[in-house]
């Protein structure tokens, strides 16, 4: 498989880590093991991107405590730029590419210094005029979601990134709610943002298994990105519509399976069936015995197996002429 068309697997740590270090590296490890290509995570400072105003989504107040505001339950899940820093150097000594999401201005200019290869926009910056437009100036490859937008703001955020100077862009069709309700995927939308404004695109799932991400890839997807974790029943808003490392590593599997199965789109036998040919496929044999001189009738051929004679494509030229051997029954017309 040639390793520069294969599909790009982001394992998404996000806040997972609960603000935790330790945890963090544990994600980059169970990523590793799973087979992903990239980990990404968030960077942000909460106060820049939620107001004390902020209320929670209905999942945030199902798997965090009712009692604080949304602020409150980010600024716990927040990690320092000097972490981000140690993630990305312990993520180049192992050989897994790190990502992360920047939620305000402050982050996306941090990790631009980083020097990631990626930038990747979250579904919730897709209206965001000077993010998008700060985004858009460092001129990187981006992977842009898309989860509640309309086709209209997909283009006017498409529109904003290229006249600011980005022209690599990546379009991920996506469903913000976590978990996704099966009725809800619209995995079709994808093709119609690939179709709609002729780029690349990808899935960034948020249902509760495996397969939703495994038929994006059968579907053209060019990147992947999937919620895990390391125990779905620890606290915090993502972990219960996220993977666990295990699941990660199938999802991982099936993807590369799905991958080596599209194959090239050119329809050839192909080197392990192309033994078969002859024993599935039939020839014209003699139906009864055939004397030496007689002329090849449609009762005295007939169409059976090995596949080794003369192609019963082939029939009508067969039929009228004479044989000029003696045959026994079934026995591999020769001309």
């Amino acid at each position: 498989m040639d390793k520069c068309n294969k599909v790009l697997i982001i394992a998404e740590a996000g806040v997972n880590h609960n603000g935790d270090l330790a945890l963090a590296y544990k994600l980059i490890d169970k990523a590793i093991e799973a087979g992903v290509d990239a980990i990404k995570f968030q960077t942000f400072k909460s106060e820049k991107v939620i107001s004390k105003f902020a209320e929670k989504a209905d999942y945030q107040k199902e798997n965090t405590k009712s009692s604080e505001s949304q602020l409150e339950m980010v600024k716990k899940l927040e990690i320092s730029y000097t972490d981000f820093e140690n993630l990305k150097k312990y993520c180049d000594e192992k050989g897994i590419m790190f990502l992360s999401t920047p939620f305000d201005l402050e982050s996306i200019n941090f990790l631009n210094k980083m020097r990631l290869s990626i930038l990747k926009v979250p579904s919730g910056e897709i209206t965001n005029l000077p993010y998008l437009r700060e985004v858009g100036k460092l001129k990187k490859k981006v992977i842009l979601s898309t989860g509640m937008a309309t086709l209209g703001e997909i283009e006017n955020a498409l529109e904003i990134l290229r006249n600011n100077g980005t022209t690599d862009i990546i379009v991920l069709h996506c469903n913000t709610e976590y978990p996704t309700p099966m009725e809800d995927v619209n995995l079709k939308a994808m093709s119609t943002i690939k179709e709609a404004f002729k780029v690349e695109v990808g899935y960034s799932d948020h249902t509760t298994g495996i397969e939703i991400p495994i038929a994006a890839v059968a579907m053209g997807a060019k990147v992947i990105e999937k919620h895990f974790t390391l125990d779905k029943n620890m606290d915090g808003p993502d972990h219960k519509a996220s993977l666990n490392p295990e699941e990660l590593k199938e999802m991982v599997k099936a993807i590369r399976n799905i991958e080596r199965a599209l194959g090239n789109g050119i329809k050839l036998p192909s080197k392990s069936e192309y033994k078969n040919k002859k024993i599935a496929r039939k020839s014209i044999v003699a139906n009864s015995k055939i004397k030496k001189g007689e002329i090849f009738t449609e009762k005295n051929l007939t169409v059976k197996r090995p596949g080794n004679g003369i192609s019963p494509m082939r029939w009508d030229e067969i039929i009228g002429k004479t044989a000029n051997k003696n045959y026994t029954e079934d026995e591999l017309i020769q001309i």
